[in-house]
């Protein structure tokens, strides 16, 4: 009986109900070998020998594939078809041989499919091959690489820069492209520009909007009207003109689908419609390949097999006839240069199922497979037919020219189904115009039709303007109305690149060459771990300490983290996958330039460093001062200069007088704009001052010096604005802790600010420990009384884990759990609402309301919630389960034989850590 093993669980699980009892499907729980994550695990100078360890959690997998070997002499390695699915099955065969489970007797056979469909797998399972040796390889170096690069550049980043965590060969050239992206939006230097519009009428009545496009018989730019009174003019003279059509252009056009979907364009489409991350997405595919639902989620290639093709053709003529199925199928090919894996597009297993008849209860794959199913099914469907029609306008004397545009969708096509997103909002050339014919005369449309823009542009009443615009022309420094309320002037301005999300950063990556399908999640999760970049309203922002990295390495390691560098550095990686080029020569090249460049950082001393930093982010650190005054001038001494610096919590700006001044800000904080003051002074006289510190706005007593080493400080509560502190609250906040009065049982009750927020204290004489319960409101630290406070602490004691609240009152009660053991209910959480049952807590997902869940959908969300790990009461099953293999090793053997069937939340073999 052949042993099969794939990477997960689920997935065993999958394919043992396809191939039956004649195999036995093990689970190798991903990667079953590593490097050690010590020095010497790669050897330069030993041919870059790599030393291999398995990992402890892999060591019972490996041995329950060795004990199925024991009665099963051919082993089937058929792991994910990509670049890390050819190395664990390399791993697992050398592993296994190391064992001497592998003889020579043992027929060793590797077999991949695109998809988990019982066709596939069978199919599979009648063309075995040997692994292949370049794809390994190609893993071999891209693995060497990262380590030489992570276990040589990080150690160099501790020293010199403390804080720094480490440096990874791709995720640095990722990390590069963030922080110039945000130095370019600090650089940028908006520009103004004008635009002109009127609201205009055709003889029947209808009404559209046309742009000045011509202005004294020439044509405009984009910044020819650079202020408010050019654009009055430009109001003026063609307020004051009679108009008419000089043409109307009608053309007809048609929009393509977009290709199916790879593992770039699915992360970045689903990260523009559900703000998903990499990661997030990634997980969901993984879950839906896994069952079956779609084909191999890492690839980057966009063709789809001809049976797909029909298939998709097919269901689409079923659910929307035959108007909508071109006359032949759709081809797509793939741009990359090597598409390494020659995988198919990320598609459905059958296009007949959509989301609601696979009834996911998870959110995020019943968004995701509905997002994959729209696309595929588009991709094969006929073009969208359209009618753009453009209206050209002109005065008699031809010094004015206004242009209308205006599309009408005359046959949906591909539409029907599925759009694609857009990462920045373009403008809108959608608008249906009514009927126009050339000759028409264009008079202004009366009443003031403009009047309502002018005031969203202006901030003024709508309904002030529209009785002031007939009896003159409104002018305000956003925006021009004419007097007859038909022509209207509105002030824009350029606006800066903007920040990455996900999705466009991967797509960047992509367009430089910059990593790999299997590695794009991993990266871009990497740098928000590491606490180098931060994800705010989805888009990703660097941190001071992921810009400190960035400019240490473009100063010291510049060939490291180039672009092209890395690209072309992925191209001969794609040649060792082919076999083109030997991985061990690819390591030497590398090495001897890498080495070379870390010696001469060895005797660099911090301080060298930081000057070096300084210099370079100077322009960003100190930018000129609106009185002329050097930028460097420290602030709040007057005297010390700025400097660099840093910490272990990231760079900072400091004064050069410290300790006697302890001026900092952050490297995003701007001298000329810092709020630091001298509020005013104590009843003892000391001065009470307002600071900008690494972490935030603070308030200090005095300032250091050798009697008072430690002044009194206090940050500021969440809430509270640095402008709007005055020597009051300063001096409440320096009184902290407050004591609210004395326990009934004994002891102070206290109130204060911790690290976690608002809270009270109180140790009673017989306790070791005292009580810390949470307060909501950062005022109720200066205003709680003592009968609420009592409450909270009672409720604390009697709640330990609850952080001071009762518990929470049930939602909606829906009965007793058909296998019983207690009720099910819906309460509501921190993080929202969610089903509770025993020990598992399944949060309701994004857009189901608590009174729609049913015992069914309820079920359905502890069911998942449990396979990965939420039920509690499991764990002695699991522990009874391995006892009586230890003693008894026939009921091990058996247990070898069943297909593991706990699910897994995706498979835990990692995406390449580049």
């Amino acid at each position: 009986m052949p042993v099969v093993v794939v990477e997960s669980p689920a997935k065993a699980k999958t394919i043992n109900k396809y191939l039956g009892p004649n195999y036995t499907v093990l689970a190798s729980y991903g990667h079953v070998r590593d490097l050690p994550p010590k020095n010497g695990s790669v050897a330069p100078d030993d041919d870059f020998a790599m030393t291999w360890e398995i990992g402890a959690d892999s060591r019972k997998h490996v041995a329950a594939i060795a004990e199925a070997l024991k009665t099963d002499d051919a082993l089937i390695l058929a792991t994910d078809p990509d670049r890390e699915g050819e190395a664990i099955s390399w791993h697992l065969r050398e592993a296994l041989t190391k064992r001497r489970s592998i003889k020579k007797t043992t027929d060793v056979k590797r077999v991949t499919f695109n998809a988990i469909t019982k066709t596939a797998v069978t199919e599979a399972m009648k063309n075995p091959r040997d692994i292949d040796a370049p794809l390994v390889e190609a893993y071999l170096a891209r693995r060497a690489l990262d380590y030489l690069v992570g276990f040589n550049l990080s150690p160099v980043l501790w020293r010199k820069l403390p804080g720094a965590r480490s440096a990874g060969r791709v995720q640095s050239v990722c990390l590069r492209l963030i922080v110039e992206r945000e130095m370019e939006i600090e650089a940028f230097r908006p520009r103004e520009y004008w635009q002109v519009k009127a609201q205009l009428a055709t003889p029947r009545g209808q009404t559209f909007e046309a742009r000045l496009v011509t202005l004294a018989g020439k044509k405009l730019d984009k910044y020819d009207l650079e202020n408010a009174t050019q654009a009055e003019m430009a109001v003026q003279a063609v307020s004051s003109r009679a108009l008419q059509v000089a043409s109307v252009e009608a053309k007809p056009g048609s929009r393509n689908p977009s290709a199916p979907f790879m593992t770039s364009t699915l992360q970045q489409e689903a990260s523009r419609k559900f703000g998903m991350g990499a990661r997030q997405t990634m997980s969901a595919a993984q879950r839906l390949y896994e069952a079956g639902h779609i084909t191999y989620m890492r690839t980057d290639g966009i063709d789809m097999a001809p049976e797909a093709v029909m298939a998709a053709r097919d269901a689409i003529k079923e659910r929307y006839g035959d108007s909508y199925v071109p006359k032949s199928p759709r081809m797509y090919k793939n741009k990359a240069k090597n598409a390494q894996e020659a995988h198919e597009c990320i598609r459905p297993t059958d296009m007949r199922k959509d989301a609601a008849a696979l009834r996911l209860t998870d959110a995020d794959q019943r968004k995701l497979y509905d997002l994959i199913w729209k696309r595929t099914l588009a991709c094969q469907m006929e073009a969208a037919r359209l009618e753009r029609t453009t209206v050209e306008i002109e005065s008699d004397d031809r010094q004015v020219g206004l242009r209308a545009t205006g599309q009408v969708v005359l046959f949906d096509g591909f539409l029907k189904v599925y759009e694609e997103g857009r990462d920045e909002p373009v403008e809108d050339d959608d608008k249906r115009l009514p009927q126009i014919s050339q000759g028409d005369k264009a008079p202004f449309a009366k009443d003031a039709p403009l009047a309502g823009a002018y005031a969203k542009a202006t901030g003024k009443d709508d309904e002030v303007v529209e009785a002031a615009a007939p009896n003159g022309m409104m002018r305000h420094e956003a925006a021009v109305l004419a007097e007859n309320g038909a022509v209207l002037a509105t002030q824009s301005h350029t606006q800066p690149p903007p920040r990455y999300t996900e999705a466009t950063l991967v797509k960047r990556m992509e367009e430089l060459g910059i990593g790999r399908p299997s590695t794009y999640a991993s990266i871009v999760t990497t740098i928000q771990e590491r606490e180098y970049v931060r994800k705010d309203q989805n888009r990703l922002i660097p941190e001071d300490k992921g810009r400190i990295v960035t400019i240490f390495l473009l100063n010291f390691f510049k060939r490291y983290v180039e672009y092209d560098f890395t690209a072309a550095l992925e191209d001969e990686l794609d040649e060792v996958s082919a076999g083109k080029e030997d991985y061990k020569e690819l390591l030497g090249k590398f090495w001897r330039d890498f080495s070379a460049a870390i010696a001469e950082t060895s005797d660099l001393r911090i301080a060298e460093v930081l000057d070096v930093l300084d210099d370079a982010l100077a322009p960003q650190l100190y930018p000129p001062r609106e009185d002329g005054t050097d930028p460097r001038t420290c602030p709040l001494c007057g005297q010390g200069s700025l400097h660099l610096k840093t910490s272990r919590s990231g760079g900072f700006v400091g004064c050069s007088r410290y300790p006697e001044c302890r001026y900092t800000r952050p490297i995003g904080g701007d001298a000329a704009e810092s709020e630091d003051r001298v509020l005013g002074v104590d009843e003892n006289g000391e001065e009470i001052s307002l600071r900008t510190g690494r972490f935030g706005p603070y308030v200090q007593r005095g300032e250091v010096s050798e009697e008072n080493k430690k002044p009194d400080r206090a940050s500021l509560p969440k809430g509270w604005q640095a402008d709007q502190m005055t020597l009051e609250k300063a001096l409440t906040l320096l009184s902290l802790p407050r004591i609210v009065g004395m326990h009934p049982e004994g002891g102070e009750v206290k109130a204060n600010f911790g690290r976690f927020g608002p809270y009270i204290f109180h140790q009673a004489p017989d306790e070791p420990k005292g009580v810390y319960a949470n307060l909501k409101d950062p005022q109720d630290v200066f205003e709680i009384g003592m009968n609420r406070a009592v409450e909270l602490l009672a409720a604390k004691r009697a709640n330990p884990g609850g952080r001071g609240r009762a518990a929470a009152k049930p939602l909606k009660e829906l009965g007793e759990h058909p296998e019983g053991g207690g009720a099910v209910s819906i309460l509501d959480g921190r993080y929202g609402p969610y089903v509770k049952w025993e020990k598992v807590n399944a949060t309701i997902p994004d857009g189901t309301a608590p009174e729609d869940v049913t015992m069914d959908i309820a079920m359905g969300l502890l069911a998942e919630k449990a396979k990965k790990g939420g039920k509690k009461k499991a764990a002695p099953k699991k522990a009874a389960a391995k006892k009586p293999a230890a003693k008894k090793p026939a009921a091990k053997k058996t247990a070898t034989k069943k297909t593991a069937t706990k699910k897994s939340a995706g498979s835990t073999k990692s995406d390449a850590a580049e």
